[in-house]
């Protein structure tokens, strides 16, 4: 048997949501119980000036062409273009040379922080056969016990006096 045709299709399961993009706090609308403003809240992105140079170039361009007519509107053009391609270059050498920067800060990062994890394994694998050892070998066996783990400290301390020192310079 078929289903009347007044009956409301089915939903799928389970009920789909039209997802809604994430608003800013600008964006969102007032608090529970607040009318709403009049027209729509508008995002706009951060103006970026341009460089003065730049702009400066595009002026000493824009005036050549005023001054030499129509004719040279390739050639002008074609120079404009070298500029806006050399500063493009330039720029993203800048980035480059910064993200290798950032990747090579990280890498040291990374490599300081396995230092102080090997060492700090290795200090506590050999805390326990030297604690037991000073222990039961020296008479007063709390004197061996805080001269090892003094020993210890101290060369924890060490090194991380001497990673501090070279992070600085």
């Amino acid at each position: 048997m078929t289903e009347p045709p007044y009956a409301p299709p089915y939903q799928p399961y389970p009920p789909q949501q039209p997802r809604r993009p994430q608003q800013t706090r600008q964006q969102q609308g007032p608090p529970y119980g607040q009318p709403m403003p009049p027209g729509p809240v508008q995002h706009r992105p951060p103006q970026r000036r341009p460089d003065p140079e730049t702009a400066g170039q595009v002026r000493a361009a824009y005036a050549a062409r005023a001054e030499l007519g129509p004719e040279y509107d390739d050639a002008i053009a074609a120079g404009l273009a070298e500029r806006v391609e050399e500063l493009v270059a330039y720029r993203t050498a800048e980035l480059r040379h910064a993200d290798r920067d950032k990747n090579e800060d990280r890498d040291d990062r990374r490599r300081r922080e396995t230092h102080r994890f090997v060492l700090g394994i290795i200090s506590l694998g050999t805390g326990v056969p030297i604690t037991a050892i000073a222990a039961t070998n020296v008479e007063p066996g709390l004197f061996g016990v805080i001269t090892a783990w003094a020993g210890i400290v101290g060369v924890n301390a060490v090194f991380a006096w001497g990673n501090r020192r070279r992070r600085g310079e």
